[in-house]
């Protein structure tokens, strides 16, 4: 299974976190708290389980079914990223983009579609895989 871009986060973060408690992470080298706030990670995660479940509950969908389960999570990302950006923290960045983009398009073709047939089919940008025509971020 595609792991989540968030689970690294999370990793990243309770490692700075214990860093700093131990006092071996001076204090201008701290940039998970900043990144990724606990907020962000959790609302992507819930997400992106969203995601997984309305996806493999589909089998064997049309095309159509797939990617409205695609743009429904997209959409809630990009309304996590616009809350965490008018709250003054920095919302998706390019990592965090690239990786969602990737964890979109393996999680997808984990349940036998092929992705790029997919984009091709229905005539879709595909820079960025199947979340590229539906985000802000």
């Amino acid at each position: 299974m595609a792991s989540r871009p968030n689970d690294r986060w999370r990793r990243e973060f309770e490692e700075e976190a214990a860093e700093i408690a131990q006092g071996t992470r001076p204090s201008d080298e701290i940039y998970a708290r900043v990144l990724w706030p606990e907020s962000l990670i959790a609302s992507t995660d819930a997400a992106l389980a969203s995601f997984e479940d309305e996806l493999h509950a589909l089998r064997s969908a049309p095309d159509e079914d797939i990617l409205d389960v695609v743009k429904r999570a997209v959409l809630t990302l990009n309304s996590i990223n616009n809350q965490h950006v008018r709250a003054g923290y920095c919302g998706y960045e390019t990592g965090e983009r690239d990786s969602l983009c990737e964890y979109f398009d393996a999680t997808v073709g984990e349940c036998g579609i092929d992705v790029p047939a997919l984009i091709a089919r229905n005539g879709l940008k595909g820079w960025e895989g199947l979340a590229d025509g539906w985000r802000e971020w």
